[in-house]
């Protein structure tokens, strides 16, 4: 049956809590995520398990019978991940992760602290890379599961959603316009403004989050990576808009965050798996210890 282990976590979450919202904020995944989750194991069965309305959710007979299967099989699986932490000092094992720069500097970093001190013998590999290599990574098997922006059309790959991440006007702290409280994206075109290259995939998203809008700001420089970009503003050569987790990330407190609006524009930075293909108990372990990091995050 093609169906794995987190998806009879979200299973029982939801018949433990009567509440598809509630599950997700405890298994910190987003709604949809959570929903499509349930939907596959149901598929996989061949039977409902759930009766959903606008107002509750509750189990139906046949979820009434799955329900204490799915908690067997889950107490068998924390029974062995007991004794693993158990024996923790003496695994060995490599768990790799493709994810976005800024994803390190914010929640990856703080996720791969707390599992190394659970598994200090588990080595972590964290491969830094643009979101496109990413998706080819986890194709191949080269990382067991990836960090990014990019949703994917592949019949291979899953993207689970984990934070919508919005675009932000960055900007020294001595530029005219540092102390607004916000700004629209029709005045930059007053300003000189640093983009990054066509073709990227931040660019490709603020291009359709502008389709139609009028509200194009004037390139008069661009960079073919966020960090580039980030160290042409801090020396003056204009102002630009680049994801809030870059910025967050930069350790120049020459630079500011401005929220841009009209239109809001952000990204999605989500979990990339193979379809499919549970992981390894070290690697899910990772997976959720990054899932809870990125829960905690707050943005503008």
């Amino acid at each position: 049956m093609n169906f794995d282990l987190s998806d009879l976590r979200a299973f029982v979450a939801v018949a433990d809590l009567a509440s598809f919202r509630a599950a997700a904020e405890a298994l910190h995944l987003s709604q949809p995520a959570l929903s499509r989750r349930v939907d596959k194991l149901e598929q996989a069965l061949g039977f409902r398990l759930l009766e959903r309305s606008t107002r509750k959710v509750e189990l139906n007979a046949m979820g009434r019978a799955f329900l204490p299967r799915a908690r067997h099989v889950l107490a068998e699986l924390e029974g062995a991940l007991l004794g693993m932490a158990d024996l923790a000092e003496r695994i060995h094992g490599l768990v790799t992760v493709a994810c976005i720069p800024s994803a390190v500097d914010n929640f990856v970093a703080q996720a791969a602290r707390g599992f190394q001190q659970r598994f200090p013998r588990i080595r972590l590999r964290v491969l830094d890379q643009p979101a496109p290599e990413i998706l080819m990574s986890v194709a191949r098997a080269e990382a067991d599961f990836g960090i990014s922006y990019l949703g994917t059309q592949e019949p291979d790959l899953d993207f689970d959603p984990l934070v919508d991440e919005p675009f932000v006007l960055a900007c020294r702290s001595d530029h005219p316009l540092a102390q607004r409280p916000a700004i629209e994206w029709a005045e930059l075109a007053g300003h000189d403004c640093i983009a990054l290259a066509p073709g990227s995939g931040n660019r490709l998203l603020i291009e359709q989050g502008l389709a139609g809008n009028g509200a194009r700001p004037r390139w008069s420089c661009e960079a073919q990576h966020v960090p580039a970009v980030l160290s042409l503003i801090e020396a003056g050569v204009g102002v630009g808009a680049v994801p809030q987790l870059a910025l967050a990330g930069a350790t120049s407190a020459a630079l500011v965050s401005i929220p841009l609006v009209a239109p809001r524009i952000a990204r999605s930075v989500g979990i990339v798996r193979r379809r499919g293909r549970p992981l390894s108990p070290a690697a899910q372990a990772f997976h959720d210890a990054v899932a809870g990091a990125a829960q905690r995050l707050r943005f503008q």
